[in-house]
């Protein structure tokens, strides 16, 4: 019901910034609660951050607070992840995912319907 792919994923130094984007098609964007999730090699996928179909709501994962910002462009049918002092830790496969029935806020790991291919990102100390 609806296509995601993200872009922007890429190698970076400690310290830089990167922005990641998910382009949405199908169903209409605005209809999803939307998400960042991100899993490192030989870890569990962890939550990032989410964002309500408004965008007056954000919900971040506590290690990234401070440091990424979630947003959206519903004219646009993207999704951005604004990722500053980016540290090796972070280093993973980023992928955004969407929750159309949005049930629960913040919406539960296993409510979101939707994913995206992932793009890596690498973070160099």
């Amino acid at each position: 019901q609806v296509q995601l792919v993200e872009s922007g994923g890429g190698f970076v130094q400690a310290g830089g910034s990167l922005r990641l984007s998910c382009a949405a098609s199908g169903r209409t964007f605005s209809s999803y609660v939307m998400g960042w999730f991100r899993q490192a090699p030989g870890k569990e996928r962890e939550f990032v951050a989410t964002i309500s179909v408004s965008g007056r709501n954000i919900y971040y994962q506590d290690s990234v607070k401070g440091r990424f910002t979630i947003s959206r462009d519903n004219a646009k049918n993207t999704l951005y992840l604004q990722m500053n002092s980016l540290k090796p830790e972070d280093t993973a496969v980023y992928s955004c995912a969407a929750d159309w029935r949005g049930s629960y806020w913040p919406p539960l790991d296993d409510e979101y319907e939707y994913w995206g291919q992932g793009t890596q990102v690498t973070v160099s100390s």
